[in-house]
């Protein structure tokens, strides 16, 4: 559910940019290791449609993840914290773009005490950026 809560943008109609995806994975994870050294993973997760919409597949980045983020079963049910960014690339003579969410954490749905830990600290991230 989107909720709007007035004055979430501060005085100055600042915008933030933090995500929160609740879904499936639809298929296995991708890990590879950057040139940087660092791990990257990459996940497609499935979330519920609201309504008469359908689901959807949610493209999602996870740099610097653990090596145990490579083995999470696919329609394992996850929350992930993070993101969205659209990124341009060039693909033979063209530029494209890709829309995805970049991840803080990605967590399994259950137990939902460790899920409500994630989602506060993520609130207070957005409360300290709205502060300024």
């Amino acid at each position: 559910m989107l909720r709007y809560f007035p004055g979430a943008l501060g005085t100055e109609g600042e915008v933030v940019n933090i995500t929160v995806l609740r879904g499936h994975l639809s298929r296995p994870p991708e890990a590879r290791d950057l040139p940087s050294g660092d791990r990257l993973v990459t996940f497609e997760v499935t979330v519920a449609g609201v309504g008469s919409r359908r689901a959807e597949g949610v493209p999602v980045v996870w740099f610097g993840a653990p090596a145990s983020a490579a083995d999470i079963e696919p329609d394992a049910e996850v929350v992930v914290v993070g993101r969205v960014r659209r990124r341009f690339f060039r693909a033979g003579a063209t530029t494209q773009s890709r829309t995805e969410v970049v991840a803080d954490r990605v967590l399994p749905a259950r137990p939902a005490a460790r899920v409500a830990r994630a989602l506060r600290a993520a609130v207070a991230a957005l409360e300290d950026e709205i502060a300024g």
